[in-house]
């Protein structure tokens, strides 16, 4: 089954809120080999006016996973996982991630084209704090394989 080109536009529920806890940011800085104070002391961070340890960037793909997980469960979607390969994935901030922030985030389709015989799906996740703030928007193409 063709990747469903009816799929631009459609947006998906927003993810339960997800709460941003200091060790998981700590422990992604790590993994991303992140070494900004701010990323890991608490008190760096106090002292640059933030409220907690401050998520490196990429941090938004662990709350962005969720919205993406919809899309790919999605059996009107026409994506086959197996045959998906990460083509693209851009960050648009309004504020940094910090630890206490509760997000909610909401995928929308943005676009759905074909390129010689293979798809490629973008999608961006508004990413929102407890007050309805934009915290970040995480724009990520998928390319769906075509046929053998």
């Amino acid at each position: 089954m063709p990747v469903n080109a009816e799929l631009a536009g459609r947006s998906y529920p927003p993810s339960p809120p997800y709460l941003v806890g200091r060790e998981k940011v700590r422990e992604f800085a790590r993994a991303v080999l992140a070494t900004s104070p701010l990323n890991l002391d608490p008190d760096a961070a106090r002292a640059a006016g933030y409220a907690d340890v401050v998520a490196p960037p990429t941090f938004a793909v662990v709350v962005q996973e969720h919205t993406l997980a919809q899309l790919l469960d999605d059996p009107d979607s026409g994506i086959d996982f197996s045959r998906v390969v990460h083509g693209d994935q851009r960050f648009s901030f309004t504020r940094p991630i910090v630890a206490g922030d509760e997000l909610t985030a909401t995928l929308t389709v943005t676009s759905v084209k074909s390129l010689g015989g293979h798809s490629m799906v973008t999608a961006e996740t508004a990413v929102l704090d407890a007050d309805g703030g934009h915290v970040v928007s995480a724009i990520s193409t998928l390319v769906v394989r075509g046929g053998e």
